[in-house]
């Protein structure tokens, strides 16, 4: 199966090119269980993350977290380059899991994202990077105020760290629509983190 890899774009696979990730892919659907290490190794802490920001628990986020992977093995061999980037292609698989975790009712008591593993940005607006939020938890509920695709933006940008353009495949959506969904749910969770602190500190300017 002859996989070609799309232009790079910023990539947010890390220092591997797309040429890599496409060698892991194409190994990976001719069954090779290494190579799925690989990719889980790759992109199990994004992941987790991008799940950890939509679910209200730890444990629920691991356990669809397994679910997905065990999801992108089956489907893999339907992944085309042509279509969209891996990164994009595997964070639909997360979103469709969130979505059926919320149908099905399935909710936890809530737990500190503290234990979630920290990922690099590579915003490059840095006074909008999500990480200013010094605790996560409290980013978590201010995230409950926001519309759904401001939610599906702040995952899928901050969560699992992926480009504008990865972001925009993802939700099948364009790059203008991407930046300005970002720009109003920063905004959004700003405010929200404000009024808390104000709220905290007894109403103190």
């Amino acid at each position: 199966m002859n996989i070609e890899p799309p232009e790079s774009d910023a990539g947010s696979e890390g220092a591997l090119a797309d040429t890599a990730i496409a060698g892991i892919v194409q190994r990976a659907q001719n069954g090779e269980a290494a190579a799925f290490g690989q990719l889980y190794e790759l992109f199990s802490d994004r992941v987790y993350r991008y799940v950890a920001y939509r679910v209200d628990s730890n444990a629920d986020a691991e356990d669809i977290t397994e679910d997905i992977f065990i999801r992108m093995l089956e489907a893999i061999g339907s992944f085309r380059w042509r279509d969209v980037p891996f990164a994009a292609w595997l964070m639909r698989i997360a979103h469709n899991r969130v979505i059926d975790h919320y149908r099905r009712g399935r909710v936890r008591a809530a737990t500190p994202l503290d234990d979630a593993p920290p990922l690099p940005s590579r915003d490059r607006d840095p006074q909008e990077r999500i990480e200013t939020f010094s605790d996560l938890q409290d980013l978590r509920l201010a995230m409950a105020g926001l519309t759904d695709l401001q939610r599906q933006v702040i995952s899928l940008r901050f969560g699992s760290d992926l480009s504008i353009v990865e972001t925009a495949k993802a939700m099948n959506r364009n790059e203008g629509a991407i930046k300005a969904l970002q720009h109003s749910a920063i905004r959004a969770l700003r405010r929200r983190m404000l009024a808390q602190d104000e709220s905290d500190g007894g109403g103190q300017s």
